[in-house]
């Protein structure tokens, strides 16, 4: 197994180097922030969600991020027929399914894209995962009513059941394939104080499996970026507005 950190370093400079484009279907709360955030880092981003150009578009593109935030029936095609696209091209598919547990609708569509497209990363909360095994599992809302450490063996099991790596973000993140682990302590409480944190990280992860073919290691390598990143904008800023500025400019500046 690699070093983690090295590892993470490595890959923030292939971002840098490579370039490479992220296409995101994701939501419209956070959609510019995401963007953003991907030039930021080094990545290249583009949001397309319209069924007619979806496929296409995942086959320019590096990498495909998959955001269930403001999910509705015709995102869900468009979806399924880019993310279908991307994993015939073996390009990294990352699905975030935001509110899985809380609604059926979100549910059924998150294990709908699983069956449909060879997803490569689920980056979700606790909960989200959690409700992705079946069970009673429940979310409030986006937010996670789950430990991380409660997620953590289903995570496991689920990732193994899947044969793709789940990437558990809280206080400690946990990324696993099944057969590997890898914690990430790192982060400020700031980070869960402004909308679209998570939708930002997933993107991030899309960027960094656009450069590195082992999943654990890129979603490894990412969260650490952006959670480092976060520690760096709250010496900055103390309030979630200053905040999300100062996180995009250590996003551009942190070094490998």
């Amino acid at each position: 197994m690699h070093d983690p950190a090295v590892q993470a370093a490595n890959n923030l400079h292939m971002v840098r180097e490579r370039t490479p484009l992220v296409h995101n279907i994701t939501n419209f709360v956070a959609m510019n922030y995401i963007a953003n955030a991907l030039l930021a880092a080094g990545a290249s981003p583009v949001m397309a969600h319209a069924a007619e150009e979806a496929a296409e578009m995942a086959g320019l593109a590096d990498a495909l991020a998959l955001n269930l935030g403001t999910l509705t029936p015709e995102w869900l095609t468009a979806m399924i027929q880019a993310g279908r696209a991307a994993a015939d091209r073996n390009h990294p598919v990352v699905l975030d399914p935001v509110g899985a547990g809380a609604t059926s609708f979100r549910t059924a569509s998150a294990r709908k894209i699983l069956q449909q497209v060879g997803v490569r990363i689920i980056r979700g909360n606790p909960s989200e995962v959690l409700s992705l095994r079946g069970g009673n599992s429940k979310t409030r809302g986006v937010d996670a009513i789950h430990s991380v450490d409660e997620a953590a063996e289903a995570a496991r099991i689920l990732a193994r059941e899947l044969g793709l790596t789940l990437a558990v973000t809280g206080p400690v993140d946990l990324v696993t394939d099944g057969d590997r682990l890898i914690r990430i302590r790192n982060g400020h409480p700031l980070m869960a104080r402004v909308t679209g944190a998570g939708c930002t990280a997933t993107a991030l992860v899309a960027g960094f499996a656009a450069v590195d073919p082992d999943p654990v290691g890129a979603a490894a390598s990412a969260l650490a970026f952006f959670n480092v990143a976060g520690e760096k904008a709250a010496h900055i800023a103390s309030a979630p507005g200053s905040f999300m500025i100062a996180l995009l400019d250590a996003l551009y500046t942190l070094t490998p």
